[in-house]
């Protein structure tokens, strides 16, 4: 058993295409389904437009914190064969749902979904790699996610041009699930043994001083018999490095709150035509996508500190770019800037994760990362719906630009550096 890239090639190529498939399954929704809320349910108010997004950002954040553990307990194959299984429904719902309860009940189980196969792809992929290209594992996991997000919903805004909102869009939805089940029930192999191995071959963390921070708010001890509430607290609040990470990644997702469920309507209120719609969606996900196969290998070489803190005031300067813009080439800048800040941030938070924490108890820390960042999705739902709704979406998107200004701030003052080179 050897951890690496190259020694487990294979099966990490697979399972980024796995991920990729989940990424699609996020994507069908992108485009269509903040037109859906407008046009076939007739939902005036932001706020409750917005119900879907809060349900699934709900979901998928608490999820996310039962996949470490889960998966901890009972192995990642199983955790991630789950998640499929709980997606088989969604396309139908979204497709033929008669009413707007069925929509916000599919990305309930989106949520459910995500949380256990997007967090067990990511915990699988570090287990596979070791420590020294951990910011390029991540950057390949996101980019084939994000990417597939980008694809999708160019196809979707595409199909829903030519076909309508429903059911067609949805059709690739419930291929993605197919192939994905299909494909971790026949190929992906458990990897919990490659985290345990090096947990061995790493009994105590005295050689890395970002272990040793997190292990000092830890109180020493075993670390394979560490609680999960100890490790909550540590991640959340205890340690500056994995609280500041948190952060950080619930305001990032925010953000994508944001460009999910705002922006499509505020370009249709511009005037601008459906296709159009679909490219700007597509745009923020894309350079997102594709640039995190750049940035989590430049994290691997300059550290994680400085991308993080550029990526989310690049961020901030996107949003208001929105915000005052009213054309569609101002516009596709802003969604360009948006997605090269996310990519900054995204792997790089992720990979400071696998830094801090040990081997023994990484995976229910990166549950608790990603339920702090996820929960981003219902923050910025219900934050943008009513501000939205008060003063404006103008005013929304400002609001939204500060907080991920202030975000980049605190990393910048409250961040350690955690790559080990570093």
């Amino acid at each position: 058993m050897r951890l690496g890239l190259r020694a487990n090639l294979a099966q990490f190529g697979l399972l980024v295409a796995v991920n990729a498939l989940v990424g699609g399954m996020l994507g069908q929704e992108r485009t269509v389904l903040p037109l859906l809320a407008d046009q076939a349910f007739h939902l005036s108010a932001y706020t409750g437009a917005l119900t879907y997004i809060l349900a699934f950002g709900a979901t998928k954040a608490v999820t996310n914190f039962f996949a470490g553990t889960l998966s901890d307990r009972y192995g990642r194959r199983p955790v991630l064969i789950a998640g499929w299984l709980i997606a088989l429904p969604i396309p139908a719902m979204l497709a033929w749902g008669p009413t707007w309860g069925w929509i916000v009940a599919a990305n309930v189980l989106l949520g459910v979904n995500q949380g256990l196969t997007w967090s067990t792809t990511v915990i699988m992929k570090i287990d596979l790699v070791g420590p020294a290209r951990r910011g390029l594992a991540m950057g390949l996991n996101e980019a084939a996610g994000y990417l597939a997000v980008a694809v999708t919903a160019t196809g979707t805004g595409a199909i829903a041009a030519h076909w309508g909102l429903r059911p067609q869009p949805f059709l690739l939805g419930a291929a993605y699930v197919a192939l994905g089940l299909g494909l971790t029930v026949a190929a992906v192999r458990e990897t919990r043994e490659y985290a345990r191995a090096e947990a061995a071959a790493h009994p105590a963390p005295a050689a890395a001083a970002p272990a040793v921070t997190a292990q000092a708010h830890l109180g020493g001890g075993d670390q394979a018999v560490l609680s999960t509430a100890r490790i909550a607290r540590t991640t959340s609040l205890g340690d500056r490095a994995l609280s500041s990470a948190s952060w950080a990644g619930m305001v990032n997702n925010l953000n994508d709150a944001l460009a999910w469920g705002i922006f499509p309507l505020l370009y249709a209120a511009h005037g601008l035509e459906l296709g159009r719609i679909g490219i700007l969606a597509a745009l923020y996900p894309a350079v997102w996508g594709a640039g995190q196969m750049l940035t989590g290998w430049w994290s691997d070489r300059i550290g994680r500190k400085h991308l993080i803190t550029a990526g989310m005031l690049l961020q901030a300067v996107a949003l208001g770019l929105v915000a005052t813009g009213t054309s569609f080439p101002i516009w596709a800048a802003a969604q360009a800037l948006l997605g090269a800040g996310t990519a900054l941030v995204y792997p790089t938070l992720l990979a400071v994760v696998g830094d801090v924490a040990h081997p023994a108890w990484r995976a229910r820390a990166v549950g608790v990362y990603r339920l702090w960042r996820d929960g981003g999705f219902a923050v910025g739902a219900l934050m943008a719906g009513i501000l939205a709704d008060a003063y404006g979406v103008t005013t929304a998107i400002w609001a939204v630009a500060v907080l991920t200004a202030v975000a980049g701030v605190i990393v910048a003052v409250r961040m350690y550096e955690t790559h080990p080179r570093s």
